[in-house]
């Protein structure tokens, strides 16, 4: 299945939760009145066997048109947002680094979270380096705390796409080398269009992926580049910390990145950014100023 956050063009304030079918999705909170309205609290109160029972014996759900519907980041409100660095082979190459012996972990605050309808807010007179990172984003779906690598895949509940939005200069400069303040910037992590849930993803680690600037491809690499396995960071992380229900792992960028681009590009009010993860789609981006 494919899960969505959304509202209603004429109730633009009642985030719902619902299952995209082919071009239209179905609305969860109508079909079932008692479920949560977003689909952090369905993960939390253990729900979604309940969600999986309604599928399972309803053949024609009631739909509804993406035309009369706003997409919104799939889940939203989590407690972490983590993310890795220098976690494709082309992406440390373009670089000319050597991949990092353990994983690379940065976060950013649950606020910078925006969805398909949500654009991306860039504020210019503080920064002019503001560069873009297409990434495959999992979604934790259980407490996940000392779990070994073999099992790791049993706690995801499963794949969006993400942008690991960057403002170079606060990242690399600005801020003594630490990365917080370049990635954390308002609406500086988009995501979506939806979560594809495990099932759907037969090897999350054989994906295409990609990312375009105003239509023009400037990433394209595949999953199995990753220098670190999804499974391995999972076993890093959950053995520091306890890892929550909707919490997001970003899991790194493929080389193609607008800063290691000769001359370097940046992102700038008016550009359009599609990231593309294969089986989970695409999310489109703009780009406004502040």
């Amino acid at each position: 299945m494919k899960f969505v956050q959304f509202t209603y063009k004429n109730k633009p304030n009642e985030i719902r939760v619902g299952y995209l079918d082919d071009d239209k999705v179905i609305d969860l909170n109508k079909a079932l009145p008692e479920l949560p309205t977003t689909l952090l609290e369905i993960l939390r109160n253990e729900q979604m066997e309940k969600i999986f029972g309604f599928c399972g014996c309803v053949s024609k759900p009631a739909t509804e048109s993406m035309s009369a519907i706003d997409l919104k980041a799939p889940i939203t409100g989590m407690d972490k947002v983590l993310c890795i660095g220098l976690n494709y082979k082309d992406h440390c190459e373009e670089q000319n680094l050597t991949p990092p012996e353990v994983p690379m972990i940065f976060s950013k605050f649950a606020s910078t979270v925006v969805g398909p309808s949500d654009a991306v807010k860039l504020r210019t007179a503080v920064t002019d380096k503001v560069d873009w990172e297409v990434e495959l984003c999992v979604v934790i779906g259980k407490p996940t705390s000392n779990v070994k690598a073999a099992d790791a895949f049993d706690y995801i509940f499963g794949y969006t796409v993400a942008q690991d939005i960057s403002a170079r200069d606060w990242q690399k400069a600005k801020n003594g080398g630490q990365f917080l303040l370049g990635k954390s910037m308002d609406t500086f992590c988009p995501i979506g269009p939806c979560i594809a849930t495990s099932n759907e993803i037969s090897d999350p680690q054989k994906l295409k992926i990609q990312c375009s600037v105003n239509g023009v491809l400037k990433q394209s690499s595949c999953t199995d580049q990753l220098v670190h396995k999804i499974q391995d960071v999972i076993e890093r992380l959950s053995s520091v910390m306890t890892l929550l229900p909707g919490d997001i792992i970003l899991t790194g960028t493929p080389g193609g990145v607008g800063m290691y681009r000769s001359p370097p590009e940046y992102l700038k009010p008016g550009d359009v950014v599609q990231s593309y993860i294969q089986d989970i789609g695409t999310l489109e981006t703009k780009i406004e100023k502040f």
